[in-house]
């Protein structure tokens, strides 16, 4: 895998060969990766893996007309027949007025911050350590009494560097560590048989969970879904597990992105000056978490980062938009932009938490005489453009207030705009991800059983 400064030279040499072969702007992506897997099964090695890819991609703009090249021959001839792909794609390509770099006058000073998310010990792991943890992750859930089977336990270390380039000026690099454990096991006998898991994820190694806590986990949780039993249909409250709690970020993130904006396909387009959660939450996107997941100084397109409160008081606080659609909708870009090296950019958020509520999720369902607690979704049965939201689900029922069995088969149903009104967070957040959200409460869902 290429350095930074290695990186930062071929873009250095695509820019200048697109410049002199007559594009009038141009950008350039490097990204590679590499990574280590050992997989076990019923105690013993079932596959090792490694896995290492580079890839550059040039985008180049002809005044409005564009085209964007990747390739994964990183020698300087092949970098030069990139540009000459580029300039003969470009030429017949559609105009585009909305495309483009972002602003010069935007693009990010202190693209070289540093969040601490590079763990050396990534690239000197040996296998053997890989597997030891792989090995206590699936031993740690068979011990669990009910456990009969299992579908293995993983572990992996990898790296993973980027480098941006714009003929406006900036140059901009950064690497970083993943560490991963976990196990999935089976539970019960024949048609009984009940599948979970669990799974950490960290940037340093000495952030990663203890694998037999990881595993010890997943083996209680496919044991606590044994003999589910059917839920009669009815509108009922809802409560989210935090393991699935943050798809529910993820539905609000596609709606204030700057394409489904300009596009008109957002549920929440008429509804931005509108009240559309509670006034207590706050939704905090922070690219500058240290060892976050998804931290970074300079977005897609150069930009700099910063913390910023996606809702706060309850209301939106803005778009996510990158500067092709920005210029589509009259506004600014708001550094979110995301990209590969084959596309235009789009849009992401970074780490993404809605804050924590005040009360345990055993307090906010001491009043609930008939409910249902989610911990798995299932199908992606969510309308972007009218906020409908219909989902597979298991999880338990909420009987007089505390957990009661195990449940199967259902459907829960609602309205995004609705859902958001309704939310209720517990106190219960935990950082594990990118996208991080408590157990939450949503009043007055549709729940279809048996």
């Amino acid at each position: 895998m290429l350095t930074p400064d290695s990186a930062l030279a071929r873009l250095d040499h695509l820019l200048q060969r697109a410049r002199r072969a007559g594009a009038d702007t141009a950008d350039a992506i490097y990204v590679g990766e590499q990574s280590v897997g050992i997989g076990v099964r019923m105690g013993a090695l079932e596959d090792i893996g490694r896995s290492e890819g580079e890839e550059i991609g040039l985008r180049l703009f002809i005044g409005t007309r564009s085209a964007q090249v990747s390739t994964s021959d990183l020698s300087f001839a092949a970098l030069d027949t990139v540009v000459e792909r580029a300039m003969a794609m470009a030429a017949e390509a559609p105009e585009d007025r909305y495309a483009g770099l972002a602003p010069a006058e935007l693009l990010a000073s202190d693209p070289a911050r540093d969040f601490d998310i590079f763990d050396a010990t990534a690239e000197a792991v040996a296998p053997d350590r890989l597997k030891a943890l792989a090995l206590e992750a699936e031993d740690a859930a068979r011990a669990v009494p009910g456990i009969t089977n299992s579908e293995g336990g993983s572990a992996s270390a990898g790296t993973s560097a980027m480098a941006l380039a714009t003929s406006t000026g900036f140059r901009g690099a950064a690497r970083g560590s993943g560490f991963s454990v976990s196990a999935v096991v089976v539970a019960g006998e024949g048609a009984a048989m009940q599948r979970d898991y669990d799974f950490h994820q960290a940037r340093h190694f000495a952030d990663l969970e203890p694998a037999a806590a990881v595993g010890k986990r997943a083996g209680e949780r496919a044991v606590a879904r044994l003999d589910p039993v059917r839920l009669a249909t009815g509108a009922m409250p809802v409560l989210f597990d935090w393991r699935v709690s943050s798809s529910l970020l993820g539905h609000l993130l596609g709606a204030i992105s700057g394409s489904s904006i300009a596009r008109k396909t957002s549920f929440l387009l008429g509804h931005e000056d509108e009240q559309l959660f509670d006034a207590g939450i706050c939704i905090l996107d922070d690219p500058h978490r240290l060892r976050g997941l998804r931290s970074r100084a300079f977005d897609g397109e150069g930009l700099p980062t910063a913390a910023r409160a996606i809702v706060d008081a309850g209301r939106l606080t803005g778009w996510l938009i990158d500067s092709a659609s920005g210029r589509q909708i009259g506004l600014p870009p708001s550094g979110h932009a995301s990209r590969g090296v084959s596309g235009p950019p789009g849009v992401s958020a970074s780490n993404l938490c809605l804050q924590a509520g005040a009360d345990s999720p055993e307090a906010l369902m001491q009043d609930i005489s008939l409910g249902l607690y989610v911990t798995e979704l299932i199908g992606m049965g969510v309308n972007g453009l009218t906020g409908d939201y219909s989902r597979g689900a298991g999880g338990f029922i909420i009987r007089n207030g505390a957990l009661a069995e195990p449940v199967a088969e259902v459907t829960i149903a609602g309205n995004l705009l609705s859902m958001f009104k309704a939310l209720v967070p517990a106190n219960d957040l935990r950082l594990r991800g990118a996208v991080n959200a408590p157990t939450v409460r949503i009043d007055g869902m549709t729940v279809a059983g048996q």
